[in-house]
């Protein structure tokens, strides 16, 4: 049976066979098996989620929306898109709806890579962009990063007769670099127009209003613009996997055309619908995250733990010295209950990042950091 199984992988495209599959944050159910520990008292910054979870709002909308789950989902998402089509200004047949963000990025390799096609994003960017490349048979060019973010004008000179796709993060995940709207419009209108932008934008709510950019509003002059944003993050509906694209009419047809038909199930439709109207509670998520980021730069100052400055609701954390690994640090925060998320396949060996939590996960973080490190 392994032989026939070894031979039948053997079929598969190298391209295929040669992926390293993304490895999700550890979940807390796996963490109290593997050491024994309570659940309850287990505490996971590891995936970049609202520790808040979603509003009122939103849980009565969902058990709503429970009611009605023996039928299919409007493969359209008519309502969900006209609601985004009002808030951003555009028509419908701008928006394509995503399981995630991560599937937009996905559709857009989808849509527009061939094999032997080259796509361009920035070392330690989202690790999706490489893995959706090589899964179409494409070529990845990644451009060394800048104080560990984006080098525009390098990116821009990496683009060649071959480029079909250039990734754009901001901000950055997992860095949490950050990129002016005006830097980023002038790298956009700088891109051929035979080169596919992918504006990953997924940690948007997260930047003051002063920082956010009106990216959708450039796609009338740039059609080969997509911007990418997802309800995962500050809308607190990671586990439903809702996001959407704001694409050229054209461009988001392409998308349309390889999307699965359901893939944004009813009840996500109907939270995103009650998250997205519901700008208060994200607007308070958002404060609390810079409470929450303020609170752990503060500790570890305290404690002398190197970070990096994030615009996302995580934070990057150097462990260990240049050469050695942050392996023993991530070890010992989970043997202490603390799940956080390592960082050495995106090239950061010795930084861990860690989500920002409640006040209380903050402070539990913080003193088992201080604990593994002996300070």
């Amino acid at each position: 049976m392994g032989a026939n199984a070894s031979a039948m992988a053997a079929l598969s495209p190298d391209y295929v066979r040669h992926i390293s599959p993304y490895v999700p944050g550890k979940p807390i159910e796996e963490l109290a098996r593997e050491y024994g520990l309570v659940e309850s008292q287990i505490v996971k910054l590891a995936s970049n989620e609202n520790p808040r979870g979603p509003s009122p709002k939103v849980r009565a909308a969902i058990a709503a929306a429970a009611a009605g789950v023996t039928r299919y989902p409007d493969g359209n998402g008519f309502a969900l898109k006209q609601a985004l089509a009002a808030r951003f200004g555009v028509g419908l047949d701008q928006i394509v709806l995503g399981n995630g963000s991560n599937d937009v990025l996905e559709l857009a390799t989808q849509a527009f890579l061939r094999p032997g096609d080259h796509t361009v994003y920035a070392q330690h960017a989202f690790a999706v962009y490489a893995l959706a490349t090589q899964a179409r048979g494409a070529r990845g060019i990644e451009v060394r990063a800048r104080d560990l973010g984006h080098d525009l004008a390098a990116m821009r000179t990496a683009l060649t007769e071959e480029t079909r796709i250039v990734f754009v993060a901001n901000p950055n995940n997992p860095t949490g670099t950050w990129l002016p709207p005006a830097q980023v419009q002038t790298f956009v209108e700088s891109v051929p127009s035979g080169v596919l932008i992918v504006l990953d934008e997924a940690y948007n709510e997260y930047l003051q209003a002063d920082q956010q950019a009106n990216s959708a509003s450039w796609i009338a002059a740039h059609p080969n613009l997509i911007v990418s944003r997802t309800f995962s993050k500050a809308y607190g509906l990671a586990g439903l996997r809702v996001g959407y694209g704001i694409a050229d009419p054209g461009v988001a047809d392409m998308l349309n055309r390889v999307r699965q038909p359901f893939n944004v199930n009813s009840i996500a439709q109907a939270a995103a619908l009650a998250a997205l109207a519901d700008d208060d509670y994200v607007a308070e998520s958002a404060r609390l995250n810079r409470d929450g980021l303020a609170q752990l730069m503060h500790g570890l100052d305290a404690i002398g733990v190197p970070y990096l400055p994030s615009h996302g609701n995580f934070l990057m954390v150097r462990v260990a010295d240049p050469g050695e690994g942050a392996a023993p640090v991530y070890e010992a925060l989970l043997r202490r209950g603390v799940i956080v998320r390592p960082v050495a396949n995106y090239g950061l060996p010795e930084w861990l990042r860690v989500t920002v939590g409640l006040a209380e996960e903050n402070a539990r973080f913080l003193s088992a950091l201080g604990a593994a490190l002996g300070k």
